[in-house]
């Protein structure tokens, strides 16, 4: 059965490269949020954003944080990692920084917004395609290792 998981990340510099996980189709998610409603949720201000992250991590299994150049500095990430912590779901990480974005370009490697105890997985390899089929390989795997990982530290 799917495992029902919430995507974390920078929307605006990393939305392309994580449309890509996302529909790689091995494992579930919610519908992606659209530019349109993310930008409507934002004007509502901080209430609003957290109301929305907190009713799209209800009931998930696990929280996947795509993390690319400045990942780890967004506090909305930081609010979502602890948010899944305390509610008991897995979580972990997948650099992202080689697979592509809208014009064909990597970025580079950001800081992992983690502690040591949750996993941060770097897909090896030089080229975009070489990341992508390595997470495509993995990422199911790497969703109930998380899950698992986390129920011993409840």
């Amino acid at each position: 059965m799917p495992k029902k998981l919430f995507y974390s990340f920078h929307f605006d510099r990393d939305v392309w490269r994580t449309s890509q996980v996302r529909n790689i189709g091995s494992v579930e998610g919610r519908e992606p949020v659209n530019q349109n409603k993310w930008e409507e949720v934002k004007r509502g201000g901080d209430a609003a954003i957290q109301r929305w992250i907190d009713a799209q991590m209800a009931d998930r299994d696990c929280l996947v944080v795509l993390i690319g150049a400045e990942t780890a500095s967004r506090p909305w990430i930081t609010y979502e990692i602890k948010k899944a912590w305390a509610n008991r779901i897995g979580v972990f990480g997948i650099r992202i920084h080689k697979l592509l974005d809208a014009a064909g370009n990597p970025c580079v490697a950001g800081p992992s917004p983690f502690s040591d105890i949750i996993a941060v997985y770097d897909p090896p390899g030089p080229r975009s395609t070489d990341a992508y089929a390595h997470i495509a390989q993995n990422i199911a795997g790497w969703v109930d290792t998380a899950i698992q990982h986390r129920k011993r530290y409840n």
